[in-house]
């Protein structure tokens, strides 16, 4: 029940929920109760308590999924400026814990037009593709779908365990910078399953191409990281 004081109802509700969830009493991704339950609770009105839920959404304390409910928000364990290009490994392994890989698959498929118009190579005939699972500590993280010329991989006894630009390195080609583009999702019925996420847990997704000191188009990547998991922050200044 939340005690009078002299500030708005409001912000007694956020500063009451953040203390719950210090103390533990909620978790993280677990699920609050409805609003007519919670509100009669502390003792406010809906009108009260939608106000501070909305601030608290705001400050990514929450997130309310539409037709199934609020949760708690997962503190993000790793963490990345956008502008500077780290390998998945490298990024694990500076949030402290141990990179892995699950290996699904690797094939050879007949170029497309957009695949040759991507790559800029226009008598690209095969591109192989790497489906694989990023985990830390074991835990899956990250589904990763890297697209790359046949010409720029040509062992193929090499392992997919280790990073990809390691690969590329040993065979004489390093990736100097990239275009991203960065899509917030829902839940997505294929990969929300592999990497073990619920329906409130979000998902970021990376498309990026990556591009050697020549400026040639290397390396396709469409990365899936867990929303709670990894958090992309970006310097900006004025000009």
């Amino acid at each position: 029940m939340i005690k009078s004081d002299h500030r708005p109802l409001y912000l007694q509700v956020i500063d009451k929920i953040k203390n719950d969830i210090e103390e533990g009493i909620y978790e993280a991704g677990e699920r609050l109760p409805s609003e007519f339950e919670l509100s009669k609770q502390l003792g406010v009105s809906r009108a009260t308590l939608r106000e501070a839920l909305r601030i608290l959404e705001d400050e990514n304390v929450i997130t309310r999924r539409h037709g199934v409910g609020t949760f708690i928000c997962s503190k993000p364990i790793f963490s990345s400026g956008i502008e500077e290009l780290f390998s998945i490994t490298d990024m694990i392994k500076r949030g402290n814990k141990k990179p892995g890989t699950i290996f699904v698959s690797s094939e050879l498929v007949t170029a497309t037009e957009d695949d040759i118009e991507k790559f800029q190579i226009e008598d690209l005939d095969e591109v192989r593709i790497v489906k694989r699972v990023r985990t830390a500590n074991d835990d899956p993280v990250v589904y990763c779908l890297d697209k790359i010329p046949k010409v720029y991989l040509r062992n193929r006894e090499s392992s997919y365990e280790q990073s990809i630009f390691e690969r590329l390195e040993k065979e004489g080609t390093s990736i100097s910078y990239a275009i991203t583009q960065i899509e917030p999702i829902g839940y997505h019925e294929e990969v929300s399953e592999i990497l073990r996420c619920g329906p409130q847990t979000a998902l970021l997704v990376l498309r990026q191409m990556h591009y050697d000191d020549q400026e040639r188009p290397i390396l396709y990547s469409i990365n899936y990281f867990r929303a709670d998991q990894f958090i992309f922050h970006v310097l900006r200044k004025r000009v």
